[in-house]
């Protein structure tokens, strides 16, 4: 019998694929990679709950998970060590066969007894630079994850890593994109409030400039802030900036 395993795979890469191409923003995309995680991972009659927890320098915590239980757990181990902390850590996939015989993390378990959840086990996604990220898997039966389900979960984990390292840098790209509109948009604010004080002083470009920095830091106002209150009291207009989207 042939592998079906590249079949597979590369059905599964072109539904990552779609899931980045179909998501509008990264909170989206986890949330789909959560619910997609969930049914892939899932035995038959065994169904496992899935969280993916995503650590972005300067960026609060993003996380998104398959169902409610899934999303407490993901919680927890944001508050207190646990496996989805260690395995970002560490790199490497963390199995956790029966949560109440665990002593690794009695905090994380002492408050995760409570969700009818027994086993974990939590693999790393590989991403770029400082961003960690990990995707939990739950479920309700004690020694749910065998050596063979933790295989599948890595290989699931590094196809996911992909996806989401191309997510992470549509998000970057828009983030600059947006960053540079505003930008562009505070730039002209003040070149037009530097042209009013231009024309009603007669003096040169830097001249006016100087005054507005100098009246900006005397009032202790931001320079976009007066700039915006000059061109207020000499045009009703609103101001736009132009540029191809």
């Amino acid at each position: 019998m042939s592998n079906p395993r590249p079949e597979q795979d590369a059905l599964q890469n072109g539904y990552f694929l779609d899931l980045v191409l179909g998501s509008e923003d990264v909170e989206a995309f986890l949330s789909d990679l959560a619910a997609f995680s969930a049914e892939s991972l899932s035995h038959p009659n065994a169904p496992v709950f899935c969280g993916i927890t995503v650590l972005r320098r300067k960026k609060s915590a993003t996380a998104a998970s398959s169902d409610q239980r899934a999303r407490i757990m993901d919680e927890l181990q944001s508050t207190f060590e646990g496996p989805c902390l260690t395995a970002m850590d560490k790199l490497t996939s963390v199995l956790v066969p029966d949560l109440l015989r665990e002593h690794r993390w009695p905090g994380y378990v002492e408050a995760a007894a409570d969700q009818g959840l027994r086993s974990i086990m939590s693999v790393p996604l590989l991403v770029e630079g400082d961003t960690r990220a990990a995707l939990n898997l739950y479920s309700e039966r004690t020694f749910a994850f065998d050596g063979e389900d933790v295989e599948r979960a890595e290989v699931f984990a590094s196809h996911a890593a992909k996806s989401l390292r191309l997510a992470l840098k549509i998000a970057q790209l828009s983030d600059a994109r947006n960053d540079l509109a505003a930008a562009m948009q505070s730039r002209t604010v003040i070149d037009l409030a530097v042209g009013a004080i231009m024309a009603q002083n007669s003096c040169s470009q830097d001249e006016a400039f100087t005054i507005l920095r100098t009246a900006s830091s005397n009032r202790n106002i931001k320079l976009r802030a007066l700039a915006q209150s000059i061109i207020a009291a000499v045009s009703s207009g609103k101001v736009t900036t132009h540029f191809e989207e």
